[in-house]
């Protein structure tokens, strides 16, 4: 069975606001010492994979093109000394528009076969509120380097809700992203997040953000143009063009096992889930011993693994089959949610047709609501 593999690079040249990853600027020196104990962690993971295959890497943030090429570079022999890659792996790399120069592109060229820009807005005043480092125009170039070092996997990322949004901005963005001709382009609504610059502002009643009838009518608006250009909406935020979903999506989504490097990396393999230390100085001094990295180690009872198949299944537009769920748990799903899918399809927000279990258009618009039907 193949396995992906996640790579956690929290560095960036800036935070922005309403960001809560675990990311924050670092200088060189540092990156260096960071990608040294990945590649102890990595070696340290050698033969755990024995018979899996790799098929997907992915490189998130932080803002993975910041790091020195010639790290990154070492930080994949270290992956293929360790792990059985597949030839045709899809291999994922985050970059921001104003990281994207001549060096990194020499590690992309090498190592990488799909992009996912973080463009956000094509707006000047919204990313400028945002605190993102780049331009519209930065975007256009990015793309077209890309290209022209043979990268043509590209997915754009864009976000709904932003402060100083309008219906009309947003769909400006949409369009500036299709006129780019992507294979993939990820919407999501804003969420702010405590602990961020905009919960702050959010706090002190100074963050200029678009109303929940406006927000919704911009998830409308994305499903309809992006579909109208060829896009196929494979989960909730997620549209694609024909084959072009994004594998490591997926195979969070169906509950495949993966294997994440780097601090805060979450895991899940053989019915386990656990998180590596969030404290870069403990993944330093212990990477060389990756067990004393674990936090939050959780073996999945059958209970938890309904619970997830259910609530992270329900969110790609296939939905949930029957048949699968017999198949992994032994049980027919009626037996389990019979009572809470015959009410959603009542109220029009689930369809159920024997085979799959999956949203409606109007469940879609309250899918949080829902999905939190299927927790016991």
């Amino acid at each position: 069975m193949d396995v992906g593999l996640y790579l956690h690079f929290p560095f960036c040249v800036r935070k922005c606001r309403y960001c809560d990853f675990l990311s924050f600027p670092a200088d060189e020196e540092l990156k260096k010492i960071y990608a040294a104990a990945m590649i102890r962690e990595i070696r340290g993971y050698a033969g755990t994979l024995e018979g899996r295959r790799v098929d997907s890497i992915y490189l998130g943030g932080g803002t993975p093109s910041v790091m020195n090429e010639g790290a990154l570079k070492s930080i994949f022999r270290a992956l293929g000394d360790s792990f059985d890659i597949s030839p045709k792996a899809e291999i994922t790399m985050e970059m921001n528009p104003g990281t994207v120069n001549t060096r990194i592109l020499s590690f992309v060229f090498d190592c990488v076969n799909r992009v996912s820009l973080g463009v956000q807005s094509a707006v000047g005043e919204e990313l400028s509120h945002l605190g993102r480092i780049h331009t519209a125009k930065d975007a256009e170039k990015s793309v077209r380097l890309l290209r022209d070092c043979g990268i043509n996997n590209i997915s754009i990322d864009l976000m709904s809700g932003i402060p100083l949004q309008t219906p009309e901005s947003f769909r400006q963005s949409i369009q500036f992203a299709v006129d780019l001709e992507p294979s993939h382009i990820s919407c999501y609504s804003l969420i702010v997040e405590e602990g961020t610059e905009y919960a702050r502002l959010q706090k002190e009643g100074r963050l200029p953000l678009p109303d929940e009838e406006t927000v919704s009518g911009m998830f409308h608006d994305a499903k309809t143009c992006l579909e109208n250009a060829g896009y196929r909406r494979y989960e909730i935020s997620n549209y694609a063009k024909d084959g072009m979903v994004c594998r490591h999506n997926v195979r969070y989504w169906k509950r495949g096992d993966y294997i994440g490097f780097g601090i805060g990396a979450a895991s899940l393999f053989e019915h386990t889930r656990w998180r590596n230390t969030r404290k870069i100085t403990d993944y330093i001094d212990n990477s060389h011993e990756p067990g004393r990295l674990v936090r939050e180690m959780e073996q999945l009872d059958k209970k938890s693994e309904i619970e997830e198949f259910m609530f992270l299944g329900l969110r790609m537009d296939e939905g949930v089959s029957a048949e699968e769920f017999r198949s992994a748990f032994g049980i027919p799903i009626g037996d389990v949610y019979g009572d809470v899918i015959d009410e959603e399809v009542r109220k029009g927000l689930l369809i159920y047709d024997g085979e799959r279990v999956r949203l409606t258009d109007r469940g879609l618009d309250v899918s949080n609501m829902v999905l939190s039907e299927f927790l016991f």
